[in-house]
């Protein structure tokens, strides 16, 4: 039988396909090979991004958490401060109502201290107390003398006289030539006096701590 020749058609064709098959392979090692490498860089590189992701979410998890944190004394502040509020003006109101009510003390000795208090500071020698023409009917008789006696002051000239527009009790002192007044009815003298007495309360009470006087008058 025949030896096929080297250069016969069949022979070239084997090659050929061996050649191509050799090839085909050597391609795909290295395709396989490169999609390794490149799918090891993807992982690398989504490693790395999720890492910083990952870092980025936690710092700003603890920027927040620091920030709530810095409120919680403020805002505890706050509510302390308005607490304090709340009840200081509880005591005010407490104040004025039992005021209005001339409850818990004696009405004709504060009319006489407050009235004297408002002549000593005046200069003068003649002076007009307005009280409401109930408080002048009930106290007033020796009212004027009591006054001018405890003043200490010679001469002295204090005359009673109604004023319809005190309705909530005290007095308004001025002098004849009504050049100066004194209100001390009792309302405007508790919101005259309110600022520097929540103060006081407030220090006295260890509601705040102490500091200097927020103002208020006699």
């Amino acid at each position: 039988m025949a030896t096929p020749s080297r250069n016969s058609p069949d022979i070239l064709r084997e090659e050929i396909l061996a050649d191509a098959r050799r090839e085909s392979e050597g391609i795909i090692r290295r395709a396989q090979q490169e999609a390794e490498v490149l799918l090891g860089k993807a992982t690398a590189e989504a490693d790395k991004v999720r890492q910083e992701r990952l870092d980025q979410a936690r710092t700003e998890a603890a920027r927040r958490k620091e920030l709530i944190l810095a409120t919680v004394p403020v805002e505890a502040g706050r509510l302390r401060l308005a607490r304090v509020e709340t009840l200081l003006q509880s005591i005010c109101d407490e104040v004025r109502r039992r005021l209005l009510a001339r409850e818990g003390f004696d009405y004709r000795e504060a009319i006489v201290v407050l009235a004297t208090e408002a002549v000593r500071q005046m200069a003068g020698e003649a002076f007009v107390v307005k009280l409401s023409p109930a408080d002048r009917a009930g106290y007033g008789a020796g009212l004027a003398e009591e006054i001018a006696r405890r003043v200490g002051r010679a001469p002295l000239s204090i005359t009673l006289s109604d004023e319809t527009t005190i309705t909530s009790g005290g007095l308004i002192v001025q002098d004849t030539e009504g050049r100066q007044v004194w209100d001390n009815r009792f309302v405007p003298r508790l919101e005259r006096l309110w600022p520097e007495l929540r103060r006081q309360i407030a220090v006295q009470t260890a509601l705040v701590a102490t500091s200097g006087s927020t103002g208020g008058g006699a």
